[in-house]
């Protein structure tokens, strides 16, 4: 019997011939990632049980993104921490604020490869799945100890595997898709468990889309979101890191719990609505609901084919009185190019404030934050109650496009009948 995507990550980590799905491994890790939100806290308790350094300075990735910039005297004090401990430990890949949202600059500066297995502080961890590798978010004593030997203690997990047929349609997205499948399947269909991402429609599916779904699995309780490396993989590689890869998925007599086959010709654009993740349904649905935010950007969607999206829908207009647009790129090099290509002056033409590159308000930290009553539609990654501010609040999540839409519109609308009107 053939291993399934994560079981050949995990026997590869595991230094094993292969393993199987409910067997406990200590797997050797490729990369560990933290952020600012718990950087300082674990290397204080590195401190703390007397380690002085850490397994491979140069594997080690540290990124400032959440609180960007600084918002508070207690945010900056967290932050100077962060780089004293930085400088002492010799960690060489650090991303200060401002160079953008650690699972944005992970892939882009060439920290992914597949087959790797990679642990970060923060759950969408599960981003890097997007170019086959296992990556998986864990607990800041996990990371003390991975750390501190760079290898962790690991149950391999069952996957669920959707085969994707059909093209999509215009004006719907690979978000439409996972939020489809959040809506379909529920938010725990894949409770400590891989995703394996594939079939014919996948083909279609570029870098971008695949970081999105990725992204988006952890929402539904994956451990990891997987999609098999190919010839879209090795052309991304070799433009972020200079080297590509040979192909690399599963064995075709791998056994999966499930495997799901998903027509995708037919889907239309799909909304999140208040305040979970898995309720969701066709624009169409909600299409009219008065909205006060329109927010673009997150690990999610605030790649540069994301601002194109919405700069699309946006250009020669105007956004509605009373809605205000937020955008925040996913990275520095994001607004580069979205500057060089006047992608960025069709936004700010349009009426959009545009934040430093970071998390921004999917984090609810600070910029962008919602009162009560108040009600964004925006392209991130969870709509809970409180998560952007006032506990009154409601966030709606969604494509670009549709977000863009809704932003002219002042309430949700389809990206589709922005197009036939453009």
């Amino acid at each position: 019997m053939g291993m399934t995507l994560a079981e050949r990550i995990l026997a590869r980590a595991a230094g094993r011939d292969r393993v199987s799905a409910g067997e406990f491994v200590v797997a050797k890790i490729d990369r560990a990632l933290l952020h600012d939100i718990f950087a300082a806290r674990v290397f204080d308790l590195l401190v703390d049980v007397g380690v002085d350094d850490v397994f491979d300075p140069d594997r080690t990735i540290v990124v400032v993104d959440h609180l960007v910039p600084a918002p508070s005297a207690g945010a900056a004090a967290l932050h100077k921490t962060i780089r004293e401990h930085v400088s002492r430990l010799g960690i060489t890949n650090f991303y200060d604020a401002g160079a953008g949202i650690c699972h944005q600059l992970m892939p882009e500066q060439g920290h992914v490869r597949p087959g790797e297995l990679i642990v970060g502080t923060d759950s969408h961890t599960t981003t890097h799945g997007a170019l086959g590798a296992g990556g998986t978010g864990i607990g800041s004593s996990d990371m003390v100890y991975a750390l501190a030997t760079g290898r962790i203690w690991m149950r391999v997990p069952e996957t669920i595997r959707f085969e994707f047929t059909g093209d999509l349609a215009p004006g719907v997205t690979w978000k439409d898709v996972i939020l489809y499948i959040a809506g379909r399947f529920g938010a725990d269909v894949a409770q400590y468990k891989a995703m394996e991402f594939a079939g014919p429609a996948v083909a279609n599916a570029d870098m971008s889309s695949r970081l999105t779904v990725s992204n988006m699995a952890v929402e539904l309780g994956a451990k990891f979101g997987l999609f098999e490396a190919d010839e879209i993989t090795d052309a991304y590689l070799r433009d972020h890191g200079g080297e590509g890869t040979e192909p690399f998925g599963p064995d075709p007599d791998a056994s999966y719990e499930a495997v799901h086959k998903i027509d995708l010709s037919d889907l239309t654009p799909q909304v999140a609505m208040p305040s979970e993740v898995d309720r969701v349904g066709p624009v169409e649905d909600i299409e009219g609901l008065p909205i006060h935010q329109a927010f673009i950007g997150s690990c999610t969607n605030g790649r540069i084919e994301d601002l194109r999206a919405a700069a699309e829908v946006l250009e020669g207009q105007q956004v509605a009185p009373g809605v205000r647009l937020i955008v925040s790129p996913a990275s520095r090099g994001v607004l580069q190019e979205a500057m060089d290509t006047g992608v960025l002056k069709t936004l700010i033409d349009a009426g959009a404030s545009v934040l430093a590159p970071g998390c921004g308000p999917c984090f609810g930290g600070h910029g962008g934050l919602l009162g009560p009553g108040e009600r964004c539609i925006g392209t991130h990654n969870r709509n809970f109650i409180g998560r952007m501010g006032s506990a009154e609040a409601e966030i709606y999540l969604a494509s670009p496009a549709t977000v863009a839409a809704s932003a002219l519109a002042g309430s949700i609308a389809d990206p589709r009948e922005e197009a036939a009107n453009g």
